[in-house]
Parts: C-alpha cells; sequence; structure tokens
C-alpha cells in the first residue's frame, strides 16, 4: 500500500453530512490527508476502493510500470480482489464499478506541518492519470473489444516506489468486512516495518487517525478493538497491548516478512 494512504485512510462510509459531503480531510498528528471528489461523483468510501489501491499497488511495485491491466472481464478483476461478482442494483458489480470511479475521479493533498520548528510542506496527487474501464457490470463475464487500463499518475507512482508498505493481499481478503479492520492491520504492519522501541499511542490520536466520525471516545474504542480482535487472527505475530491510556506497541515483524502463519 502507498504510505499516505495508511497514515490517513479514506472515509469508511458515505459522506452525507456537512456543507461540502464531496470533501474529506483526516489527521495523523503533524500529517493531514485532504481529500476532494466532483460533487457528481462523490468520494470514495468502504472496503472496494481499499481493496482496489492494495491490489493496483502491488502491480505496480511488482511489474516497476504505472500502467496495469486489470484482466479481461470484470468478473476476472473482482476475483483477484478476492470479491464475488454479483449483479444487480445493490450487487458487487455496480458498488465496485461506483468505487472505482469514485476513486480515480478523487484528489489528494497531503500536508505535513511542524508549528514549532516552523516546518511545512504539501503535495497534491491523483491515483490515476488516465483510466479506461469497458466492463458492464450488468454482463461481467463478457470480454470487452478493449482491455481495461488504469494508469497511475506519475506522483501517486514515484510515492508508491519510494514509500511502499509491505502487505499480504490474503489478509486482505479475509479482512474485507470492515473497512476499519482493514486499516488497522495496513497501519499496524506499517508500524512494525520501523518500530524499534515500545511505543504508546493514545486512544485520543488513534481516533482522530481512525474514527473521528464514531463520536465519543468510548464508543470508537470499543468499535477498534472489536475489530483488532479480527486483525490480530490474521496478524498474530504483532506484539501489543491495550491500556487504559492507549494502545503499546512493541516492535514486531510486518506481515510479510518470512512466512508468518495467518489464522484464515
Amino acid at each position: 500500500m502507498a504510505r499516505i494512504l495508511v497514515q490517513a485512510t479514506l472515509p469508511h462510509s458515505r459522506r452525507h453530512k456537512g456543507p461540502n459531503p464531496h470533501e474529506f480531510e483526516r489527521v495523523n498528528g503533524r500529517f493531514t490527508l485532504y481529500m476532494n471528489a466532483p460533487p457528481s461523483v462523490g468520494l470514495p468510501y468502504g472496503s472496494y476502493p481499499r481493496l482496489a489501491l492494495a491490489w493496483l499497488s502491488t502491480e505496480a511495485v511488482r511489474t516497476r510500470s504505472r500502467e496495469i491491466e486489470l484482466g479481461p472481464t470484470f468478473s476476472s478483476f473482482m476475483y483477484k480482489l478476492g470479491l464475488t461478482p454479483i449483479t444487480g442494483k445493490r450487487g458487487t458489480t455496480s458498488r465496485l464499478r461506483e468505487q472505482l470511479h469514485r476513486l480515480f475521479s478523487t484528489t489528494i493533498r497531503c500536508s505535513y506541518s511542524d508549528e514549532a520548528e516552523g516546518h511545512a510542506a504539501g503535495v497534491g496527487y491523483t491515483i490515476a492519470h488516465k483510466h479506461q474501464l469497458w466492463w458492464s457490470p450488468r454482463d461481467p463475464e463478457q470480454r470487452p473489444l478493449w482491455s481495461s487500463v488504469v494508469v497511475l499518475s506519475a506522483e501517486f507512482y514515484n510515492e508508491l516506489v519510494a514509500h511502499a508498505v509491505p502487505i499480504d493481499l490474503r489478509a486482505l481478503e479475509a479482512l474485507k468486512g470492515s473497512p476499519l479492520a482493514l486499516d488497522i492491520y495496513s497501519w499496524l504492519t506499517y508500524r512494525m516495518s520501523y518500530l524499534r522501541r515500545p511505543c504508546l499511542i493514545p486512544w485520543e490520536a488513534l481516533q482522530t487517525q481512525f474514527g473521528a466520525d464514531y463520536g465519543r471516545l468510548r464508543d470508537f474504542r470499543r468499535k477498534f478493538l472489536a475489530h483488532l480482535s479480527d486483525v490480530l487472527q490474521v496478524y498474530p505475530a504483532v506484539r501489543l497491548s491495550e491500556l487504559p491510556a492507549g494502545l503499546l506497541l512493541r516492535p514486531s515483524p510486518t506481515h510479510c516478512h518470512g512466512r508468518t502463519r495467518m489464522h484464515l
């Protein structure tokens, strides 16, 4: 996964509230992720864009290419994401097609600010420089005349290959029912890639990073711990402790280090 989308994450659910539901901001310490989508399209949300981003990022790092072919049919691409094609207005094909359009239409801006030191920096991205999706959600087995392709933007691709976060796509498939669980998993394996000594993350900071929309801190904490339990089933090597003040992380292997057993 791209580091910028692990440090701060996409919305978990559809944005309805506020004067500008097509805008979104997530803060992690001095790092801020700001997203803006065309009002007629809307922001990406939920598990589907996360699964798509993970697969696209993995392919880009593996092939060292910005241009990624998604597959001969819609169903073949969905199987790569661990999704089962189901047609219909509320089926998986329509939902994924919509989320891909939202994801590739959204502009992302990342900024870093340290007021004490007087430092500030920022950069803007789009995920895709170009995307061509020729599939029909009504017939996911149909082979279109042209290939469905995504060309990642140069800025996003360069950030990705320079700062890729190690993940296991099998873990994402096991956790795909919850965007929060997907975020926790990616964040933990990212933190363990550089953690050298125990670190306590306060619950307030975790709520700002993962779940400001959950309202009360105790509600967020209950929800976070429930999904953390699911994450630990697929990432049992991570060492952490729940404390009243926050989550204590201890140095652990990343999930892609060696052959960590997964309890799927």
